[in-house]
């Protein structure tokens, strides 16, 4: 397929040394699915992006516009992973930042990768994580370039039967996977961690919550102690590029992929093409 990197709008491959998303992560970006040709959700990964940018302190101004039009010149013809990063620019040294601020854009298409093994289908196995997400509301909920944390948790299993691992907080709540948002189901709800305090507020999040009511369950956003989902009757998770995964195993506790997964798998095929 093709692969693609556009830096602020022209092909190349190279960013400045100085960029203050290489040198302090001090930027934010999207992953999002390109299938039936069309960007899976764009109007909220840009609406998240935005509010990112707003919340690092990078202006905003003309950026939707720009972005979208340097997303619609891309082939559409094919499934694949687009990936956006906007950064605070370039800057000197030091944490202070740069007057003004000018933005730099960098897009990227790639394969979008395959699962032989069927993970919506079987299932998965996910492990609970030793590293500790630290608790910062004012980072909370944005998918902002330092995934530190993220990559310590992944680093702490090779076993590749394990497709995920649970994060806690530094408060020993439940917040998320490594790569994904984290779901269970008791009796006629469905529960998962709020983000107040950290986390990654992701877009599968934001659209399961958005089609509980529609499928005749209650909602629960809350603090929760890992030990909840002992009694849980299904658990599942989910990201923009992998849909939702039923969990099978999560440490010592087995589970079954339920019908309340089942259906909300099947409303998600129906929005990813409508026709």
């Amino acid at each position: 397929m093709t692969q693609l990197t556009l830096i602020n709008g022209q092909p190349q491959d190279r960013v400045d040394s100085h960029d203050r998303g290489l040198t302090y992560g001090h930027g934010v970006f999207e992953t999002l699915l390109l299938t039936r040709g069309r960007l899976q959700f764009l109007d909220w990964h840009l609406e998240r992006l935005l509010d990112g940018c707003s919340r690092l302190l990078i202006p905003t101004d003309a950026l939707a516009e720009t972005l979208q039009r340097e997303l619609s010149g891309l082939p559409h013809h094919q499934d694949a992973v687009v990936k956006v990063m906007v950064t605070a620019g370039t800057g000197g040294r030091g944490y202070a930042l740069p007057r003004p601020v000018r933005p730099g854009r960098i897009v990227q298409l790639s394969p979008l990768p395959s699962w032989p093994d069927a993970p919506a289908e079987g299932g998965i196995r996910a492990r609970w994580c030793h590293t500790r997400l630290a608790r910062q509301p004012s980072l909370a909920g944005i998918k902002h370039l330092n995934r530190l944390e993220q990559v310590l948790a992944r680093a702490e299993w090779q076993d590749t039967s394990v497709r995920e691992g649970i994060l806690l907080d530094t408060a020993g709540y439940v917040v998320e996977g490594t790569m994904s948002n984290l779901f269970w189901v008791q009796g006629n709800t469905i529960h998962t961690p709020a983000l107040d305090a950290c986390g990654v507020a992701g877009i599968l999040r934001r659209w399961v919550l958005s089609v509980a009511g529609s499928v005749g369950l209650e909602l629960r956003v809350d603090s929760y102690y890992p030990q909840v989902l002992e009694d849980a009757d299904e658990v599942f998770v989910c990201n923009s590029l992998a849909g939702l995964w039923p969990v099978v195993q999560l440490g010592s506790r087995t589970y079954v992929p339920g019908p309340v997964t089942r259906t909300l798998q099947a409303l998600l095929n129906k929005e990813y093409d409508p026709c």
